[in-house]
């Protein structure tokens, strides 16, 4: 199952074998060079972080969350993943931000599937044969709490009929992947949630305990890759290729010791027995997925809905911002966000198209000015004058 890795990974892996740092670009974005007309009405952004491939930030369960909540406030929806919104037992659902697993976005962006938002979905918990009793007892109570503390539609759970076989590992660009031994087991039981009712899937699969521990120290420590992520991404994937409905994954694994000296930005992964509530919550509200064949309501959105992505400078060959290049959408890379990939606008040879900025605050004046339909260069001391095209060819910078 190899075709449902993340294509982050696959572009990265063909283009490069090091890092190389993104060079300085202009301070003033050069939104200009692709001015498509926005039609009037809400401002839809699309905000990804790809999993499994140490982003600076959104390499840990959640701290990306911050960024989609800022995003929020400017545009009127945004649409992103769990990558970005799963913070372990930390969660912050709000009507603007749409959960939606990064297949699903995959095709959204391509045109071939859309959004329904939704205020409820019941959600079906699928969990792997191979955890153990105790552990399978810590997840089924989080989703009891989560139904009489939080309210949400917890439906009904399976258990797979044969171990899933998770394995997990690392590329040789330092990014995480795994496979699934049996995915059959894992269609088996979603679909019987499915005709059990269940509009959503929450899986929880057993990974691996013995992770490499020097990875597992510099991860702890704030400065390595999140080995779990390339493989959850193939599971949510799967599911939701196969049957059309929002899933999400919630790793099975055994408590670590503690670490008095333990990153902030790790600690909401090491704070109880079970990722799970996150997915629950999140997955709750998340929108539902409709096919162009599927009668039309009120507030689906589609890919021409879309007004920006935004996404790390060194994630650009993911396959959202691929299938949105030819689209009125602002492609916005992100420079200070680095990762383990080196897939650029650049080594792309597109950068052209996409607007380069430095940081998430920057990025956000950006889709500011463009939901109010201002050029950002107006907002900086330094402003090229207009170019002169001269008829019969050329072009004159005055």
């Amino acid at each position: 199952h190899a075709c449902e890795c993340e294509v982050w990974l696959v572009v990265s892996m063909l283009m490069t074998h090091t890092s190389l740092l993104f060079a300085p670009l202009l301070l003033v974005p050069a939104l200009s060079l692709h001015a498509a007309p926005r039609p009037t009405g809400p401002y839809t952004a699309v905000v990804v972080v790809p999993t499994g491939v140490g982003a600076a930030i959104g390499g840990y369960a959640g701290d990306a969350l911050p960024v989609a909540r800022t995003f929020a406030a400017v545009a009127d929806r945004v649409v992103t993943h769990p990558n970005v919104m799963n913070g372990a037992q930390l969660y912050w659902p709000a009507p603007e931000l749409l959960y939606t697993e990064g297949y699903a976005l995959d095709e959204f962006a391509a045109g071939r599937w859309g959004l329904r938002p939704a205020t409820s979905q019941r959600v079906g918990l699928l969990l792997d044969a191979a955890i153990e009793p105790e552990l399978r007892t810590r997840h089924l109570q989080a989703a009891d709490a989560c139904r009489a503390t939080l309210g949400v539609d917890v439906g009904a759970y399976a258990t797979t009929d044969a171990p899933v076989g998770v394995e997990i590992n690392m590329s040789p660009a330092g990014a995480s992947w795994g496979s699934v031994q049996n995915p059959g087991t894992l269609l088996r039981g979603a679909e019987e949630l499915r005709a059990a009712g269940c509009t959503a899937i929450a899986v929880v699969a057993r990974f691996p305990d013995d992770e490499d521990e020097e990875m597992l120290a510099a991860y702890r420590a704030g400065a390595g890759v999140d080995a779990v992520g390339g493989a959850e991404a193939i599971i949510s994937h799967l599911i939701t290729r196969e049957l059309r409905l929002p899933c999400a994954h919630a790793p099975a694994l055994g408590p670590l010791e503690v670490e008095e000296e333990l990153a902030p930005r790790a600690c909401a992964e090491e704070l109880g027995h079970t990722f799970l509530p996150c997915v629950l919550v999140n997955l709750g509200r998340a929108p539902s997925l409709v096919a162009p064949g599927d009668a039309p309501r009120a507030g689906d959105l589609w890919r021409d809905d879309i007004d920006a992505i935004v996404v790390p400078a060194d994630a650009c060959g993911g396959a959202a911002v691929l299938s949105l290049l030819d689209s009125r959408a602002l492609v916005v890379a992100v420079e200070e966000n680095r990762c383990a990939l080196d897939v650029s606008a650049e080594r792309l040879r597109v950068d052209g198209r996409v607007t380069v900025v430095r940081s998430y605050a920057e990025a956000l004046g950006v889709l500011a000015a463009h939901k109010a339909g201002v050029n950002p260069a107006c907002l900086f001391s330094e402003m090229p004058s207009i170019r002169e095209l001269r008829v019969g060819g050329g072009e004159h910078q005055h």
